[in-house]
């Protein structure tokens, strides 16, 4: 019998309930793997490739880890070969990267007809099975109480043909890994969030910057009849901040506020926004942006009328230099 690889995934645990730290949905750290890497071979070309839940995830490709570093619970995901397909013999350089009261290892080829669970305590061997449907990898210690419904036939899969275990191997992998970690691992379980690194030297994937679903055309126009608005306002704003700063004196500007332009500008450039949106929407960020400057203005005005007039002036200068 000759199998291929496996899907590894090692389980160091520090305490008595990890189920209860995998029902948090912890967060794993960047740092935290690159630690664990490092240990293991310091030379490793280490390239992060992703964050993601390892329930809900493609499953870990060669020269590739997935890790998740938890309050007492650390989980490591990557590819074996070889010997290291019999459980008892997975590197003790895996075996030890992490101080841990219990491992369980828990490794799979469902193309293959392969899988194996194994637990060490204190770093001693208590239970290890790996096998196909029809031959025994290995079968060290005594069996766990959660195997005696497969061995008794009450999982035997159906139409199998010839000579071949009472139970389909993966199934019982997975109801050892729910049984010893005491909670789901899979799309129905929490959410375990790690992250993945690559060891072969591959560069760090590239973020495309562009949107990942197109805009559609009602959203588009919508925008731009809102622009055009927003655009309108602006303009007949400043045809008046312009007409009124020409015929006013430092006397007339020290008798008026300053709050009617902000007052004119902010209904015109937002409506049109506030129509598509509804009045009791959240703030797009362009009117985020006009209220920022309408309490900038406010704020000018109570620092001192000169200094936002002598403002005015320079933007007038401005509007004028722009038009020759």
């Amino acid at each position: 019998m000759s199998i291929s690889r496996a899907v590894l995934t090692l389980w160091y645990v520090n305490c008595s309930d990890p189920a209860a730290v995998l029902r948090t949905e912890p967060k794993a750290d960047r740092g935290f793997g690159r630690k664990y890497l490092s240990q293991l071979n310091p030379a490793l070309p280490v390239t992060p490739i992703g964050q993601f839940p390892l329930n809900r995830s493609v499953s870990v490709d060669v020269a590739e880890f997935y890790i998740g570093g938890y309050r007492d619970v650390t989980v490591v995901q990557t590819i074996i070969m070889e010997e290291a397909l019999t459980l008892s013999q997975l590197s003790p350089l895996l075996l030890r990267a992490i101080d841990a009261t219990d491992i369980y290892a828990f490794a799979t080829n469902e193309d293959e007809g392969y899988a194996g669970f194994a637990h060490w305590h204190s770093y001693e061997l208590k239970r290890s099975l790996c096998c196909t449907a029809t031959a025994f990898l290995e079968d060290i210690g005594l069996p766990e109480p959660f195997e005696g419904e497969y061995w008794a036939g009450e999982h035997s899969p159906e139409n199998s043909g010839g000579i071949t275990l009472p139970f389909v191997p993966q199934q019982l992998m997975e109801h050892a890994q729910n049984s010893w970690l005491g909670v789901e691992i899979g799309p129905n379980g929490p959410d375990l969030d790690v992250v993945g690194y690559a060891v072969d030297g591959r560069p760090e994937p590239k973020v495309d910057p562009t949107p990942s679903s197109p805009v559609s055309k009602a959203a588009a126009g919508a925008a731009a009849t809102a622009g055009s608005a927003a655009a309108a306002g602006f303009a007949s704003t400043a045809a008046k901040v312009e007409g009124d700063m020409e015929n006013s004196t430092p006397e007339d500007e020290d008798a008026a506020g300053y709050d009617d332009y902000a007052a004119e500008l902010s209904p015109v450039a937002t409506a049109p926004a506030q129509r598509l949106r509804g009045e009791d929407a959240e703030p797009s960020l362009g009117e985020a942006a006009i209220d920022v400057a309408q309490r900038a203005g406010h704020l000018g005005a109570r620092v001192g009328k000169r200094v936002a007039l002598q403002v005015k002036q320079a933007a007038l200068s401005l509007i004028k230099r722009n038009r020759r």
